[in-house]
């Protein structure tokens, strides 16, 4: 049986860091988005470097997966305090060990992984 609680501890580290990680990357889109309206440079053919867009779109997938991310966490923490952590959400069977140590935000045992990224 998993040690639920060392798992715990593992998530609410994660959520900390997460939670640290949202503001800069906040920060990172309005720092680009005041760039891009700063500046008339055609930063889409400039031969120096990456664009402004270039940037702005890599720092809002970052927010946005950061953000899905810490929504799993915060997911698994409500699991735990249910008493249904560890139990595939699909099939209820026990998730393994090994799999939690891996992905310790998961809902889903390896059988029903590709299912739940597909939203089924």
């Amino acid at each position: 049986m998993p040690d639920f609680e060392r798992f715990r501890v593992l998530l609410e580290e994660e959520r900390t860091r997460k939670l640290a990680l949202l503001p800069a990357l906040r920060e990172d889109i309005s720092s680009a988005n005041a760039a891009r309206q700063d500046s008339n440079v055609d930063d889409e053919h400039d031969p120096e470097g990456s664009t402004i867009a270039f940037e702005l779109s890599q720092a809002s997938a970052l927010l946005k997966q950061s953000s899905a991310g810490l929504d799993q966490v915060d997911a698994a923490l409500a699991r735990i305090a249910a008493g249904t952590y560890g139990t595939c959400a699909v099939c209820g069977d026990p998730i393994a060990e090994g799999r939690l140590e891996a992905r310790p935000s998961t809902p889903f045992c390896i059988l029903h992984a590709a299912a739940g990224r597909q939203g089924r």
